[in-house]
C-alpha cells in the first residue's frame, strides 16, 4: 500500500498522544466538526482544506477493529492501477428480508428478497452485499463535492470474520472475541505462551484460611481450576505456582504436580529466575496474580491477568480481568484466555502469509 501519510483525526488529547506514540500524524478537529452529530465526511473535508497535497483519502473506521493491511493493499491497487474513483468495503450476508408493518397498519408483511414457497438453503444462495462500514476510499474531487462514494465505483468484499462493526454496547463483547481470533496483530511475530505462573492465595484459592479447633489450617479450591491447569499442561504450557506463605503442605495435599515456590519474599525475582532458566522471552510468560505484591510481575509478563476480586492496583496492572473470583474458576478462565492467544498466533501467521502474497501480486 503506497500511503504517503497516516493521520488520526481527533479532538482528544489522550488519543493524540497514543496516535503519535504509534507513529501516526494527528489532525486536530475543530469544534465545528467534533459534535455528536458531526459526520466523517465533514472531518475529511476539513482535513483536505488544510492539505492540498492529498489526492486520495482512505477513511478507516475505528469501529471496525478487524481490518487487515492485506485488504488495504488490494484496495490501493483498485484505485491506483484500475482507475476507480471510490472503493468501499462490503460483506456478504445470507439474511432474508421482509417489509416492515408499522403498528396500526392493516396490512401483511411481504417478502423482499425471497420466495417463501421456494426458500433457498444458505449454501445454495449467493446472498447479498451490505456495506460493513470498515473503510471508504475516495478521490479528492468527489469528497469536495460532498461524496464518499461516486464516479467510477467499486466495492471490496471482506471476509465475514473480519467484518466487525461496533455500533451499540452489545457489539463490544462480540468484537473482543473476534479481535482475539481474527484481528490484525502487527508485523512482529507473536509468541506462544510457554509458562503460566499463578499466585496461589487469592487466585488458585479464594485467599481464605480455615482454622480447626485443633489449629489445623485448611483452604478450598475449585475443581474447574484444576482442570484448567491440566489442559494447559496438555497444550505444552508449564504451570508454576508462587506464594508469600509457607503453604507447602497444602500444595502436597492438592497433588497438582506443579513446580512451586513458597515463602517468596520477592515474587518478581522468582519470576525472573524461572524465565531465564527456561530460556523464555517475557512474551512467552503469563502471570495470574491478585495482590499488590504481584504488580511488578503482572507488568513484566507478556500476558497478565487477575481474578475479578483482585485489589485495585493489581487490576490496573493487568491486561485481563477475569469475570470469576479467585478460587472460583479464575485459573480456568485465564487458561481459556491463553488458548485464545494460541489461536491468535496461528491467525497472525496466516495474516503474514496473506500480506506477503498481496505485496507480491501488486509488484507484478
Amino acid at each position: 500500500l503506497s500511503a504517503h501519510s497516516v493521520w488520526v483525526s481527533t479532538d482528544h488529547d489522550e488519543i493524540e498522544k497514543v496516535a503519535k506514540q504509534f507513529g501516526a500524524q494527528v489532525h486536530r478537529r475543530s469544534p465545528e466538526v467534533s459534535q455528536d452529530s458531526s459526520t466523517s465526511l465533514e472531518a475529511i473535508r476539513e482535513f483536505l482544506n488544510q492539505h492540498p497535497e492529498v489526492d486520495i483519502v482512505g477513511n478507516i473506521q475505528a469501529t471496525s477493529p478487524c481490518l487487515h493491511p492485506s485488504d488495504l493493499i488490494k484496495v490501493a491497487d483498485l484505485l491506483q492501477k484500475e482507475g476507480f474513483d471510490s472503493v468501499f468495503s462490503v460483506v456478504r450476508r445470507h439474511q432474508f428480508r421482509w417489509s416492515e408493518v408499522k403498528k396500526g397498519e392493516n396490512k401483511m408483511t411481504e417478502p423482499q428478497n425471497l420466495n417463501p414457497a421456494k426458500r433457498y438453503r444458505r449454501q445454495d444462495w449467493p446472498g447479498e452485499l451490505y456495506e460493513n462500514g470498515s473503510f471508504y476510499f475516495a478521490k479528492r474531487h468527489l469528497i469536495e463535492k460532498g461524496y464518499l462514494q461516486g464516479g467510477k465505483m467499486a466495492y471490496y468484499e471482506m471476509r465475514a470474520e473480519h467484518s466487525v462493526d461496533i455500533d451499540i454496547d452489545i457489539d463490544w463483547p462480540i468484537a473482543e472475541q473476534r479481535v482475539l481470533r481474527f484481528g490484525y496483530f502487527g508485523r512482529e511475530p507473536l509468541k506462544e505462551v510457554k509458562l503460566l505462573v499463578c499466585s496461589i492465595d487469592g487466585c488458585l484459592t479464594n485467599g481464605r484460611i480455615y482454622v480447626t479447633e485443633d489449629q489445623k489450617q485448611m483452604v478450598s479450591y475449585d475443581y474447574r481450576d484444576i482442570v484448567g491447569i491440566d489442559l494447559l499442561k496438555k497444550r505444552g504450557i508449564q504451570v508454576r505456582l508462587i506464594s508469600e506463605r509457607d503453604c507447602s503442605k497444602t500444595l502436597s495435599a492438592m497433588q497438582l504436580g506443579c513446580v512451586a515456590k513458597t515463602s517468596a519474599t520477592n515474587k518478581l525475582q522468582v519470576l525472573e529466575d524461572w524465565q531465564k532458566d527456561m530460556g523464555l522471552s517475557w512474551k512467552e510468560v503469563a502471570y495470574l496474580g491478585n495482590e499488590e505484591s504481584d504488580v511488578e510481575c503482572l507488568r513484566k509478563a507478556g500476558m497478565s491477568g487477575v481474578p475479578a476480586d483482585a485489589c485495585v492496583v493489581a487490576q490496573k496492572a493487568a491486561g485481563y480481568i477475569c469475570k470469576s473470583n479467585g478460587g472460583c474458576g479464575a485459573v480456568r478462565e485465564f487458561a481459556e484466555h491463553i488458548f485464545l492467544l494460541l489461536e491468535k498466533v496461528t491467525s497472525a501467521r496466516k495474516q503474514l502469509e496473506e500480506i506477503n502474497s498481496a505485496v507480491k501480486e501488486t509488484r507484478k
